[in-house]
């Protein structure tokens, strides 16, 4: 009998030897967190990213500005977990963001909107506590964004002058990945051009191709170390394209 409690007993702790890289698998940065003042609860609409009033409300307004994280552009529409420390108040889950803005404040790497700042809390009323304290620390790690029943889509900025010069910002970015290079190609011809970063999200050309239009987006490597990948949406943008309106790509990254 003692046997077998030894041997169940080793097979125990081989399985947890076996699992723990899994648990770990997630590993959280320690910093600070503040909030936007004056942000009437959602992000602001005019931020870096170029998202516009969009930027306010994406992800139901959880939403933040970035200081490093920003990386010139790159982490716009990257997901982060982030969750304050203090036992009073915090909840162990904390909230999801999403970056559609530069900004620091006093060491801080996030400046969160008043609705993300307080969803941190263990409830309303030590969400309300949090924002009387105006930063917290915390700590925070790189998620997948997810929008639900939504495609990728392409938003043409509202600078566009058809046809001699296209903007445009993607939204819905979904997944891990960062998009790192945009080519804008005529779906007929092949004919590719490879798009500036003009600030954010918001990809721009002069003198862009004509015809109908097909936009392939240069994907990250992750973390198990694959190559970068393009990926290109289903639908194109038609040819007669007009500023301010929005085209659903059809595609997801997951």
């Amino acid at each position: 009998m003692a046997l077998s409690l030894k041997v169940i007993f080793l097979l125990f702790m081989s399985l947890l030897q076996f699992q723990s890289p899994a648990i770990a698998a997630t590993s959280f940065i320690k910093s600070r967190a503040a909030y936007y003042p004056n942000s009437e609860q959602n992000g602001t609409a005019d931020g870096a990213c170029g998202y516009r009033s969009y930027g306010a409300t994406l992800n139901g307004g959880d939403v933040s500005a970035a200081s490093d994280l920003y990386r010139n552009g790159v982490g716009c529409g990257a997901c982060y977990q982030v969750r304050c420390t203090n036992i009073n108040y915090c909840s162990d889950n904390g909230v999801t963001i999403v970056i559609t803005d530069l900004g620091s404040s006093g060491g801080t790497d996030f400046i969160l909107s008043q609705h993300a700042f307080a969803r941190m809390g263990q409830t309303v009323d030590t969400g309300k506590s949090l924002l009387d304290l105006g930063w917290v620390d915390i700590e925070y790690a790189r998620v997948s964004c997810s929008y639900p029943n939504k495609n990728i889509t392409i938003k043409i900025d509202e600078s566009s002058i058809y046809p001699d010069y296209l903007a445009f910002v993607i939204e819905y970015q979904q997944g891990i990945k960062d998009i790192i290079a945009v080519q804008l190609c005529e779906t007929v011809s092949l004919t590719c051009k490879l798009l500036d970063r003009s600030r954010g999200t918001v990809w721009a050309v002069v003198s862009p191709p004509t015809g109908p239009l097909s936009v392939r987006m240069l994907l990250s490597s992750d973390d198990d170390n694959d190559d970068e990948s393009w990926a290109t949406p289903i639908n194109d943008i038609p040819v007669n394209w007009t500023p301010g309106t929005s085209y659903d790509s059809g595609m997801q990254i997951n």
